[in-house]
């Protein structure tokens, strides 16, 4: 039973937050923040954008769609880019990088592969579930270097 209203409980908090939160575009941004997103958005499509706050910094995820690939990128309030997500290929990475993410896939399988950049270094992400069905994600660096998130 308690089980029962825990669940109901965490259900309810969900919801509550989800009507809680607002949908936001472009106009309700800092302008110095929209001015970022422009550049950035290179001809794509918005999908959506969401405010949160990330050790300590407040920022916005823009959720974009370019010629066709996923392509997220976050900006703080002042309008610095602070992260960018490109769906890529395993195929499209260097060598080492893509030898360490087979190496850690092992005889799991491979999910989406990202380009992704964060204070000017460039790494790539890639989503995993081992062979015993967990999920995990691995990045590293070109180079092939394991890198914590």
């Amino acid at each position: 039973m308690r089980t029962l209203v825990t669940i109901t409980g965490l259900v309810a908090l969900s919801i509550s937050f989800a009507f809680a939160q607002k949908k936001l575009v472009l106009k309700d941004l800092p302008v110095e923040a929209q001015k970022t997103i422009q550049a950035q958005l290179k001809l794509g499509e918005i999908k959506n954008i969401t405010k949160e706050t990330e050790r300590g910094v407040t920022q916005y995820e823009v959720e974009t769609m370019l010629n066709g690939k996923h392509r997220d990128f976050n900006v703080d309030t002042n309008g610095k880019l602070l992260l960018i997500e490109e769906k890529t290929t395993l195929e499209a990475i260097p060598a080492p990088a893509k030898t360490a993410i087979v190496k850690k896939v092992a005889d799991g399988k491979l999910g989406m592969v990202e380009l992704f950049i964060r204070g000017g270094e460039t790494m790539y992400e890639a989503a995993l579930t081992t062979k015993a069905g967990k999920k995990r994600e691995v990045l590293v660096k070109a180079d092939g270097t394991e890198m914590k998130d």
